[in-house]
């Protein structure tokens, strides 16, 4: 950073619907030294909270934000500045700041959300950055695309991503007469060809991830890499995480369940639970999950073990991350893919994509990159 470089801190845009969010506490002092993935200040938002990191290095001159205040996207929470750069300059900057329309941005990004037409019928989906790179993000049991909230955008730095919701979820269509693995795979691999993606870095959570290691393993040109996430298939084992989540009618039953994905607990906000319920709730969901439960995970046992066959053919570059306190998959098993790199944080649990965002987005990016 040059001496008289001025860098904003700015509310984040985490997610495609993310309007405001509100400064919960700063992280750090006035004067602190800051280093690029340093957290400053925590934020949260009617999804999920967490922390603003810095993406660049210098001190923390001012902090502008409020605690318990909600600011829009993009408002000025705090500068950055060289300890050279005089105090007036800093005052003048922070007067003269004003938050730029994110309506400009949308216009230029296009819809948040689009659909596709496949045999299985409409799939919802995102579309972010333009990158040479393709890079496909499949979430997992009861998820949706919105869960790449922290990712998405940060990984459309680097490459052209697609998030989609798969069949039973988010958006998606809610009937499918085989509710199976390898459904969910032909759905995915036929939702690449409706967009005209010949081959794709895969980046499965959970069940996403063994859909990715079955595509995989069944049509390896069209996978550049394997990103997996905590993912099901490397392992028979799994905790009963799947069947009380199918289980569970209210606020009083979902908030325990929601609360096994997270090594922070006070991740699962009122809106989260709200947001599960609204889904939970929608037509044809109830008997799809059931069904789709009973085929992967009957008996509190992952019936399908993709990694196993991809491990015995030529696998591709495969990177595999995992939250030390995941509850629902066990961490051991991300010893099982011969020849995979492993990356295994002490701290966070099956949503280690979203607890530890910034260092999981810097792993995928470097290792798409290196593929």
């Amino acid at each position: 950073m040059s001496d008289q470089r001025i860098v904003p801190i700015v509310m984040p845009k985490w997610g495609l619907s993310m309007k405001e969010g509100k400064v919960t506490g700063w992280l750090l002092e006035d004067g602190s030294r800051i280093n690029p993935g340093d957290a400053i200040l925590e934020v949260e938002t009617d999804k999920i909270a967490g922390a603003v990191e810095a993406h660049e290095s210098g001190v923390l001159r001012r902090r502008v934000g409020e605690p318990d205040t909600i600011y829009p996207v993009k408002s000025l929470l705090g500068v950055i500045a060289d300890p050279s750069v005089p105090e007036e300059e800093i005052d003048r900057f922070v007067a003269s700041y004003v938050t730029p329309s994110t309506d400009d941005d949308e216009e230029e990004q296009g819809p948040k959300y689009e659909f596709a037409d496949t045999s299985l019928g409409q799939i919802r989906y995102a579309k972010r950055g333009s990158g040479n790179d393709t890079v496909v993000l499949i979430h997992g049991f009861g998820g949706d695309l919105d869960g790449w909230l922290f990712n998405i955008d940060a990984l459309a730095e680097a490459a052209t991503v697609y998030a989609l919701d798969l069949p039973g979820h988010g958006k998606s269509a809610k009937s499918l007469a085989d509710p199976s693995l390898a459904t969910m795979t032909a759905a995915l691999s036929e939702f690449m060809e409706k967009l005209g993606i010949d081959s794709a870095h895969l980046v499965g959570h959970s069940m996403g991830g063994a859909i990715a290691m079955h595509l995989a393993s069944e049509d390896a040109d069209k996978v550049d890499s394997l990103t997996l996430i905590c993912p099901a298939g490397l392992g028979k084992e799994i905790g009963g995480y799947v069947d009380a989540f199918v289980a569970a009618q209210g606020r009083k039953d979902l908030k325990p369940v929601l609360e096994q994905l997270f090594a922070d607990k006070s991740l699962v906000s009122r809106q989260l639970i709200d947001d599960v319920l609204k889904y939970k709730r929608l037509d044809g969901v109830e008997p799809l999950l059931k069904d789709l439960a009973a085929s992967l995970f009957a008996g509190q046992t992952q019936q399908d073990q993709p990694g196993a066959k991809l491990a015995a053919g030529d696998a591709p570059p495969a990177l595999v991350i995992w939250g030390k306190q995941d509850e629902i998959i066990p961490a051991t098993h991300a010893g099982n893919l011969p020849g995979a790199k492993v990356v295994i944080f002490d701290d966070a649990g099956h949503m280690v994509f979203m607890e530890k965002a910034s260092d999981v987005n810097a792993l995928i990016k470097a290792h798409v990159a290196g593929s």
